[in-house]
């Protein structure tokens, strides 16, 4: 892989937990800026996260439960998920709490009709995830 090309992607070491026909589960550890920080031991507010990716496979390589690989995405698509998973709900929270409230000038309606726009929008999310995973496709390298 060139060097331009390493800018552009997002990686993470895992191991890979299952292998089926054509796909491959890889675990992750997930963490946060400040899980390395040296005091992350006296703060409750680090946080790593084991996650479960699960990969198709499009090559001809033999995979092995436990064996070390690498993840890796398009930045883009790491960009493209934050959009959909948090900005989208606060602009879709934001913009329905502003309406409302100057609409009924009641704040505790406001808010439940803000907050109850999300159950549509992660219903739309979870029915489209068969083509959100085609969009989101992570890779795997030994």
């Amino acid at each position: 892989m060139a060097m331009s090309d390493l800018k552009n992607i997002i990686q993470h070491p895992g191991i890979i937990e299952k292998v089926e026909e054509g796909k491959v589960y890889v675990n992750i550890l997930a963490q946060s800026a400040c899980s390395t920080c040296h005091s992350k031991g006296m703060c409750s507010i680090s946080e790593m996260e084991n996650k479960i990716v699960e990969i198709t496979r499009d090559d001809d390589a033999e995979y092995k439960t436990g064996d070390d690989v690498t993840v890796f995405m398009k930045k883009s698509l790491g960009q493209k998920a934050v959009f959909y998973g948090y900005l989208c709900p606060f602009l879709i929270m934001l913009v329905s709490l502003i309406l409302m409230l100057a609409i009924t000038d009641n704040e505790g309606l406001s808010a439940l009709v803000a907050l109850g726009l999300l159950v549509p929008y992660y219903f739309i999310l979870h029915k489209m995830k068969d083509r959100l995973s085609k969009t989101f496709e992570f890779k795997i390298r030994k």
